[in-house]
């Protein structure tokens, strides 16, 4: 088996869905699929040190399950270092969102440029495959968990409002690129990127509260093949 397909273990006794696995450089996401483990490599502070602890755990516990405590078992120093720097779970896990979205958007500008099309799907081959890394489905999964909090908690509300901004201002950026590299018809670009972020944010709601995949290459195929009919230019770069 590929070490690199296994980036966290399966807690004992999780009857959740299978988590599919694929090695990491079997995928194609480009800048979108990032190993968000790596962002913590180079941990040089404490707090830094307890939001990778936070990460593992909420990845390996999920949300509801996941407690203060839980995440000092991840923690190689005290847990009480943990309560001395953030009030509570969700104090902290904010501050693990913003510092994963920061990084993100560091990686998407320092990505080198390259040919219109092939960055604007780059999503879709993360985020429209039923094969996935286990710490990829993982992170997914609790987004969509964090998500949902974001119904009645405001702050929940107020990161994923600005983390999906970010995220459609970048898509929009490729999308302007290429109606400037004359690879794509003159198109509202706002429009384009608010229409595929959606269609990739259900999917990640689908995905990971679902078994059932059978619909993803099909839609996968089909948001291909309105690009091609709207966006793409037949002769474009």
């Amino acid at each position: 088996m590929n070490v690199q397909s296994i980036r966290l273990a399966s807690p004992v006794g999780d009857d959740r869905r299978p988590l599919p696995r694929r090695p990491l450089d079997t995928c194609r996401g480009g800048r979108y699929e990032v190993a968000v483990m790596e962002f913590f490599e180079d941990a040089s502070t404490t707090r830094e040190e307890i939001l990778a602890a936070a990460y593992e755990a909420l990845c390996r516990h999920g949300y509801s399950d996941l407690t203060v405590e839980k995440i000092g078992d991840h923690f190689e120093k005290s847990t009480s270092l943990v309560y001395h720097h953030y009030d509570g779970k969700d104090e902290l896990l904010l501050a693990c969102l913003e510092f994963v979205l920061d990084r993100y958007d560091e990686t998407f500008a320092e990505a080198e440029s390259g040919e219109p099309r092939a960055r604007l799907e780059e999503p879709l081959a993360v985020f429209l495959v039923s094969e996935l890394p286990d710490e990829q489905f993982r992170f997914m999964r609790a987004l969509v968990e964090l998500r949902a909090q974001a119904a009645h908690d405001e702050r929940y509300r107020e990161y994923f409002t600005r983390s999906d901004r970010l995220f459609q201002a970048r898509l929009t950026e490729l999308v302007e690129a290429g109606v400037d590299a004359g690879a794509f018809r003159d198109v509202d670009p706002e429009a384009v990127a608010a229409t595929i972020q959606t269609v990739l944010a259900g999917a990640l709601v689908r995905t990971t509260t679902s078994n059932d995949d059978e619909w993803l290459e099909a839609v996968r195929e089909e948001v291909i093949a309105c690009l091609e009919a709207r966006l793409y230019r037949p002769d474009g770069a």
